[in-house]
């Protein structure tokens, strides 16, 4: 559930659910995304629930007949938006959603961006990198979650960043943000940070 009072400055939620999980089906008949979980959950809900849980915006990023998935985003909640270009890779994908959250003006609390194969982040997880660049003296953060020494994903950044998002383009995505600039580091007890679901044996628990 989500809090009763959200805090003065929130980042806006992406939610990136365009990719074509061929490591999970080389046919392209079965969409990840659209898996259940054990809970019974589909994995792309069970992930947009807890960022939708934790920022009151999230603006999911689809392809192109996606088989569904757009239908159960935008019925749970978010905003969602199709890139055109998915295939070009995730870069494509962050891009598109970013200058989709800028429809109405530039979200000071910057982007929790989030995967929609990655179900299992624990809410706790989300809180704390929201909260780490949800302050206006955090702008110029970028908030990445480590655990047992590994850095994994969401990927909070700072309203600073916009123009070096949007800068970003094909499977680049954000690595080269991290590389090129100083990098916030959350310790959670957080193994979900490093799961995503790549093949059907990631869907148990």
């Amino acid at each position: 559930m989500p809090p009763a009072r959200w805090p003065e400055v929130v980042p806006t939620g992406v939610l990136l659910a365009a990719g074509r999980g061929r490591r999970f089906d080389p046919a392209g008949v079965r969409n990840k995304l659209l898996q259940q979980l054990p809970g019974g959950d589909l994995v792309v809900l069970a992930s947009a629930r807890r960022l939708l849980a934790c920022v009151p915006r999230v603006v999911a990023v689809v392809p192109p007949h996606d088989g569904g998935v757009a239908d159960a985003l935008r019925a749970l909640g978010c905003e969602v938006t199709v890139c055109a270009q998915a295939d070009s890779g995730m870069g494509a994908s962050l891009v598109h959603a970013i200058g989709q959250s800028l429809r109405d003006a530039l979200p000071a609390g910057g982007w929790l961006v989030a995967l929609g194969d990655m179900p299992f982040v624990q809410d706790a997880t989300l809180a704390a990198l929201r909260d780490a660049v949800a302050p206006a003296a955090a702008a110029g953060t970028i908030a990445v979650p480590v655990y047992a020494g590994r850095r994994g994903n969401p990927v909070a950044f700072g309203a600073r960043h916009l123009d070096a998002l949007l800068a970003l383009g094909g499977d680049q995505g954000a690595r080269g943000l991290l590389a090129a600039h100083a990098v916030t580091e959350v310790a959670v007890d957080d193994p979900g940070i490093l799961r995503d679901i790549d093949t059907p044996s990631d869907l148990v628990l």
